[in-house]
């Protein structure tokens, strides 16, 4: 089963950044996709980005802008960097693994394993 932990989260001012990263457990970044998400207060949980196993990448239309997914050389460790923020960030971000094999980029049911998730606050 794989583990993963979020940190990096935080308050920022508008316009601000952020780099919010996701220690994955043993093997796990070597074979699952490792996904962003995140979930404002009253809102859907909506998926921001996906790391290939292999070292493919997916970001959002919306936010490819602003937000950037990368891994770390060791394969252990995924990152969001997320540049210009706005008061519509906020939430908290999570990040999941999906198995190597669905379909890119997965969809959020190919999320088996979750983490605890990380605050994010932008003020005005």
């Amino acid at each position: 089963q794989a583990q993963l932990t979020e940190s990096g989260g935080g308050s920022v001012q508008a316009g601000g950044s952020l780099r919010l990263s996701c220690a994955a457990s043993g093997n796990t970044a070597r074979n699952y996709h490792i996904g962003w998400f995140r979930q404002g207060l009253g809102m859907e949980r909506e998926m921001v980005a996906v790391f290939h196993a292999e070292g493919g990448m997916y970001t959002t239309d919306a936010l490819k802008d602003r937000f950037t997914i990368s891994r770390d050389n060791a394969k252990r460790t995924v990152f969001l960097q997320m540049n210009s923020l706005k008061p519509e960030d906020t939430g908290i971000y999570y990040c999941a693994a999906a198995p190597f094999s669905v379909p890119w980029p997965p969809s959020m049911s190919n999320f088996l394993f979750w983490g605890q998730g990380t605050q994010v606050t932008v003020s005005s």
